[in-house]
């Protein structure tokens, strides 16, 4: 154990060294130091500030696993999150270690209790089990366990948080773990969530690939309802989907909302056996390096045809979706349309709005978004019933293309009429006011945060000024078809 001065009843021994991983140093060691050199990097450019890695024995899962840490490793982390399912209990909530330590062959990981009681303080159920932790004595809980070793290799002065999430899923539950994770790691820049799942079990090698494949796809889509409603449809199979949910959740919050699976992995790459395998995947969640102050524009302006492309493929998707309920399939050769950024469709009728619907951070190719957002501004704008056939003559189409969100720290950075502004305060809390909103209504800077806190993210008009409450600012490239 060390020096580290906690009382044994705050310490939690290692039960898995020597079977599940080496439990000699060196051994462990070695082992690790292998794995990390084999896993060779795609080029990835951002913060990392979540990970999904799998939580077998060593010789199935660490080849895979590694390919994560080994991602985050040149990032300064002074806490690592880790969220995990319990295997052998069922209950409401989630378990937090909140205080002591992890032993570990290579060294003991310190708990970070200050964030314990943090998240503890968030929810009632967020309670301390001994027994979630520890198992049983014929059968330990993994689910922690296997990441400690790769967390003390990797980021060897870092603190933990070990957290447990009961089961069966609790929908709000999940929504409750992002929202306590989000408050209570607030500012801070030096902590990183550990999701520790595996993929499918105990299919054929066939059968698993294509299962798995289906749930990494909705997990790097950052598609939080279908990876949630595939599970409850039998279509995935995530060993602890509900603690996925949960850090996509937060991920989605937090702004780390690029995703890309690192490796992918079964039992078979190391026992042969494809009649029934187990599989790993290395998952990170990442946001791009923030834009410099006062260059949130785009660097690469659309031409103007490119701007009457972009009208051109809302107007058709939106009158023959109207007319027929079908979206036209769209494909793109010009590079700039298919970038990844967010838009929003507007659809105004004799000057008055119609419809509004966008996304902030673009899912797919421009293009794809834009023809998505014409169909969502005529049908799923809750403010107004659809649009009718015997109306498309009279809608008149605007189309706002935006940069990449960037925080800031103080309403002092936020100009009206340039910036449009989102504010959140945990993932439940969430507004966008466009920056022509501003333009229109002649709102002072203090009305239009107001407005924006009430009518759009459920917040008192004064929250702006919470320092618990994040606000970010974009630019926008507007546009209509009557110019």
């Amino acid at each position: 154990m060390g020096s580290a001065p906690f009382a044994d009843d705050k310490v939690k021994p290692a039960a898995l060294a020597g079977t599940w991983y080496p439990g000699d140093a060196r051994k462990l060691d070695k082992m690790l130091n292998d794995c990390l050199k084999k896993a060779v990097l795609q080029e990835l450019s951002g913060e990392i500030g979540v990970i999904i890695s799998p939580h077998a024995g060593y010789v199935y899962s660490a080849p895979t696993a590694s390919f994560g840490f080994k991602a985050a490793s040149s990032q300064k982390v002074s806490t690592v999150i880790i969220l995990a399912p319990s295997h052998l209990y069922s209950f409401a909530g989630a378990s937090v270690w909140p205080e002591g330590a992890f032993e570990t062959p290579l060294g003991a990981l310190e708990v970070d209790k200050e964030l314990a009681a943090k998240i503890m303080a968030f929810d009632k159920r967020f309670i301390f089990r001994r027994d979630v932790f520890e198992g049983s004595a014929g059968r330990p809980e993994n689910s922690v366990e296997t990441q400690l070793p790769l967390i003390k290799k990797i980021f060897p002065s870092a603190k933990i948080l070990p957290v447990i999430v009961g089961y069966p899923p609790d929908a709000d539950m999940v929504k409750t773990i992002a929202s306590a994770l989000d408050a209570a790691i607030g500012d801070r820049t030096d902590v990183l969530i550990d999701i520790s799942v595996d993929q499918s079990h105990f299919h054929s090698l066939k059968e698993a690939k294509a299962i798995d494949a289906r749930g990494l796809q909705a997990i790097e889509d950052m598609d939080i309802n279908g990876f949630w409603n595939g599970h409850a449809a039998g279509e995935m199979e995530v060993d602890g989907f509900h603690v996925v949910t949960a850090g996509m959740l937060y991920a989605y919050a937090r702004g780390f909302n690029k995703v890309k699976v690192l490796h992918y992995g079964t039992s078979a790459d190391e026992t042969g056996d494809s009649s029934s395998v187990v599989g790993y995947a290395s998952v990170v969640f990442y946001r791009e390096a923030s834009t410099a102050i006062g260059d949130e524009s785009s660097k690469n302006k659309l031409t103007p045809e490119q701007k009457a492309r972009l009208l051109a493929i809302a107007r058709e998707t939106l009158d023959t979706f109207v007319r027929t309920g079908k979206a036209p399939k769209y494909s793109e050769k010009d590079p700039r349309l298919s970038l990844e950024e967010g838009a929003f469709v507007t659809l105004n009728k004799h000057g008055d709005l119609r419809g509004c619907i966008g996304n902030i951070l673009g899912r797919g190719p421009l293009y794809q978004t834009v023809s998505q957002m014409a169909v969502a501004a005529a049908s799923e704008d809750p403010r107004f019933r659809p649009i009718r056939a015997d109306e498309l003559k009279d809608i008149e189409i605007e189309i706002s293309v935006l940069s990449k969100p960037r925080v800031v720290r103080s309403a002092d950075e936020i100009e009206l009429g340039k910036h449009g502004v989102i504010v959140s305060k945990g993932y439940l809390n969430r507004g966008v006011f466009l920056p022509q909103v501003a333009t229109e209504t002649g709102w002072s800077k203090e009305h239009f945060l107001a407005e924006l806190c009430s009518q759009k993210a459920g917040l008192p008009p004064d929250s702006w000024k919470d320092p618990s409450v994040k606000l970010e600012v974009f630019t926008a490239d507007v546009f209509e078809e009557k110019e």
